[in-house]
């Protein structure tokens, strides 16, 4: 989750309960509510985004990600944009929501990115309450991808739970050899009939928002995968996986995928893990942006999909 470097609320984990008990004794409460971003809201949402994150987003940033969230096909009954904290008609706090349902051992569920937040300085006492109704349904599970070092305890304060330690810095093409036979068909091929429908349209919406979309084919099936440009540190222009069946298929088509990806000029592939990856070149790099969850069905390594990792390169 990304959060405006300004922003200081609720540095310990005590702190969460001691705020939260102030908002509900705090009669100047009465005059906040939070709620439902809208469409008539965006624009001064993203002058409060634009306040709190500074020069580290500009406005045209934010427009490019609402427009892309307004397109984005939303679940029926989940947030379209994320939750906003009101203090007569104006908002003070703002709390992005990514919704999706994704594909579980029972069937779906739904599941939602906790993404950009921030909160004016004068209103941070209340950031819990902004926080709890962002998170409140039971349901649904809520995944953090990007918090910042300092609310790694909050999280956990709150019910987060740690899926993912760190990243591993992976150079593919020069893994092992994978299946012999194996075709590389981009999603947005004519002849993209593989998979079943959810890996499908997975595949052709992630290309639509820049990411690439390919299949790993070969005899005994089809293999969907997703990376998205990044760079590390700066200075290392690389992909990073970001939809996988799982990491073991990453791995066994790790020296075809390499190759086709250094073809397009980035060699190197980052991969949510726990660890240094069995079968794959590279380093591991242990509490590097680490993922959290909180809710009933655990992400697995390797799913990014329909995160703000994906759909807007964060």
């Amino acid at each position: 989750m990304l959060q405006a470097q300004s922003t200081n609320a609720v540095t310990r984990c005590g702190c969460y309960v001691s705020f939260m008990k102030e908002v509900n004794q705090s009669s100047s409460g009465a005059h906040l509510r939070c709620r439902q971003i809208v469409p008539s809201d965006i624009d001064a949402v993203i002058e409060l985004l634009k306040e709190g994150f500074g020069s580290q987003h500009s406005r045209r940033f934010w427009r490019r990600m609402f427009a892309a969230l307004a397109r984005y096909p939303t679940p029926s009954g989940m947030p379209k944009y994320g939750y906003l904290l009101e203090h007569v008609h104006r908002p003070v706090g703002v709390l992005l929501l990514i919704s999706s349902m994704a594909p579980t051992q029972g069937g779906w569920a739904p599941r939602c990115n906790v993404s950009s937040w921030y909160v004016k300085p004068e209103f941070r006492s209340y950031a819990p309450l902004l926080v709890k109704r962002s998170i409140s349904e039971r349901a649904v599970t809520y995944i953090n991808i990007s918090p910042a070092p300092h609310t790694w305890s909050i999280l956990e304060a709150q019910g987060y739970v740690r899926y993912a330690d760190g990243l591993f810095v992976s150079v593919p093409m020069l893994s092992a050899a994978g299946p012999e036979e194996t075709r590389i068909v981009p999603a947005d091929s004519e002849t993209n009939d593989f998979g079943d429908q959810y890996d499908r349209e997975t595949l052709r919406l992630h290309a639509e928002f820049g990411c690439t979309s390919v299949w790993c084919v070969t005899e005994d099936g089809s293999h969907p995968f997703v990376f998205v440009p990044r760079m590390v540190w700066r200075a290392l222009p690389c992909f990073q996986l970001v939809y996988s069946r799982s990491i073991a298929e990453f791995v066994r088509f790790a020296r075809p995928l390499g190759r086709y990806l250094a073809l397009r000029g980035r060699p190197t592939v980052i991969v949510d893990a726990n660890g240094p990856v069995a079968g794959l070149v590279g380093r591991y790099f242990e509490d590097i942006r680490p993922k959290y969850f909180k809710g009933t069905n655990p992400p697995r390594l390797g799913d990014l999909a329909y995160t703000e990792a994906s759909l807007f390169g964060i």
